[in-house]
């Protein structure tokens, strides 16, 4: 099983970090079918994400980073900030306006990485575009 992406009008697959993120991923699981809305970072960098406000997810950190590839998708479980999903595109040191982040690299996109830019680029311009995320 793999998660597939619907974003905009562009799509991905992306390989869920089991052994990696076990707890992460389990609790994004629980999240499935995930919709919403991805709108373009203000502090993180060449990313989108999607705020989940005060969620509580019920883990900590685990695989995490601040510096996320393009296409290595992050949960951050919130306490010092917000929960949230961060989908990067381009180089990333993840953050708020509070500071440093770390978030849980939980996913890693295998399939459509050439059009992470695009998407983000049009998230950027254009705004908040349309997202879907389902497991098959």
């Amino acid at each position: 099983m793999s998660l597939h992406i619907t974003a905009g009008d562009v799509s991905f697959v992306a390989r869920l970090e089991e052994d990696d993120a076990p707890q992460t991923v389990a609790a994004f699981r629980g999240m499935l079918p995930l919709e919403s809305r991805v709108i373009h970072v203000r502090w993180s960098g060449e990313s989108m994400w999607i705020p989940f406000g005060d969620l509580e997810l019920g883990i900590g950190a685990e695989n995490a980073t601040r510096f996320p590839n393009p296409g290595e998708l992050l949960l951050f479980p919130g306490g010092s900030g917000e929960a949230e999903l961060l989908f990067p595109y381009g180089h990333v040191a993840f953050g708020s306006k509070a500071g440093p982040l770390a978030g849980n690299h939980f996913a890693t996109i295998v399939e459509g990485t050439e059009h992470l830019r695009e998407l983000g680029v049009k998230c950027l311009w254009e705004g908040a575009q349309p997202v879907r995320f389902e497991e098959r």
